[in-house]
């Protein structure tokens, strides 16, 4: 009999853990079930701490790049990458360092070439006093991560036509890429909201109007309509007011896609017993849209905007790119992809091409955790 009673408690003891899962699982909120399954989804977790550390960069990109966005030194034009090594023909180095350039043009074709001046070794130093610079234009430092001592140069990624270093202008240009995308987005949700709110809920005439407008909008070829919407900003405008233009004619094409899934949404939802429910209670129209309908597939709406956001970031990347985006002084990476655009001096200098390499990795980590979040966005498919 004591065994019997014995083995009985221990499977109520096996079974609480599951009971207590059960438990939690039924009474948790949908965004608590869309972070459990969003963790389990490994490369989504990933790309979204990468993505974490690239608005990282952005966020204090004075602090991060060796040089400020001002510094160019010709005598240093279309510098290769310099090599970070641990070992000298004094032996092994525990700290890392950098040998010296040195530049000898070809007498006859007149081209440039630099080799590892071995006499000199430049340890590379972290918080390190540098080139001035202002931090978020609050307050002058001369603080950077990493650097170099005096008479030396730093450049991970090679330089420019002008002497200056790509790394930095890379980091430099992550602030301006990696937001246009953000605000764009902000205002394409804005709109596509407001418009399929108000196309799906009132149907009729109003739904018809507002579908033909998109289709026309979607009928034109994207990069030649960018391209022509780009054209309409005056050249004498600021590089603040360009950088609002751009990301306006970003957004006037981007809230389609998202206002027709918000409007087939509405048109499933209208009908349901909770809303109509809300009417019956005497809620008003606008109060059943904002309070009721849209939470319903709000995580949906979410899902869809990470994934729009590289759609932003390679729009702005190809419009600076035809130089119909952002112009100098501003730093994007479409605007650094311009120096690409010659084949041969691609040829000569690959890497200029480096970055479309952090545009491509910011266009993966997004779409990855993008996959994540459609997959989190069912919670209830334990599939």
């Amino acid at each position: 009999m004591s065994n019997l009673t014995t083995s009985s408690s221990e499977n109520t003891k096996d079974e609480t853990p599951d009971n207590d899962l059960r438990q939690s699982f039924s009474t948790a909120s949908q965004w608590q079930l869309m972070w459990w399954k969003f963790r389990r989804h490994r490369i989504a977790v990933w790309s979204m701490m990468m993505l974490a550390c690239l608005y990282l960069m952005a966020l204090f990109c004075e602090f991060l790049a060796p040089y400020p966005l001002s510094f160019q030194d010709t005598s240093y034009a279309y510098a290769p990458p310099q090599r970070i090594h641990f070992i000298s023909d004094d032996g092994l180095h525990l700290w890392p360092f950098v040998y010296g350039l040195k530049g000898k043009r070809n007498p006859e074709t007149l081209q440039k070439s630099y080799q590892e001046d071995k006499n000199h070794k430049y340890p590379i130093q972290l918080f390190t006093q540098g080139h001035p610079y202002h931090f978020w234009g609050l307050f002058e430092t001369k603080i950077h991560l990493i650097g170099i001592g005096d008479g030396g140069t730093l450049f991970l990624l090679g330089t420019d036509s002008m002497g200056r270093d790509l790394l930095s202008r890379i980091i430099y240009g992550a602030r301006v890429s990696l937001t246009i995308g953000l605000i764009g987005v902000g205002m394409s949700f804005f709109l596509g909201l407001l418009i399929g709110v108000v196309s799906g809920y009132y149907g009729g005439w109003v739904d018809n109007v507002i579908q033909r407008v998109i289709e026309i909008i979607r009928s034109f070829p994207q990069i030649p309509l960018w391209m022509a919407l780009s054209a309409v900003l005056p050249s004498t405008w600021s590089p603040i007011q360009i950088y609002f233009g751009i990301t306006v004619v970003l957004s006037i094409i981007g809230w389609t896609g998202l206002a027709r899934q918000v409007r087939s949404k509405i048109l499933s939802l209208r009908e349901e017993d909770f809303a109509t429910a809300a009417m019956l209670a005497g809620a008003s129209q606008l109060r059943i849209m904002l309070h009721h309908l849209l939470p319903s597939f709000m995580s949906h709406i979410i899902v869809s905007l990470t994934l729009a956001i590289p759609g932003m970031i390679i729009g702005e990347t190809s419009l600076s790119f035809l130089g119909l985006g952002l112009r100098p002084p501003i730093t994007s990476w479409g605007v650094l992809l311009q120096e690409a655009q010659n084949i041969q001096t691609v040829a000569f200098y690959p890497w200029l091409l480096t970055p479309s390499v952090f545009v491509i990795l910011t266009v993966l980590v997004f779409n990855f955790m993008g996959d994540g979040l459609r997959d989190a966005a069912d919670p209830y498919d334990r599939g």
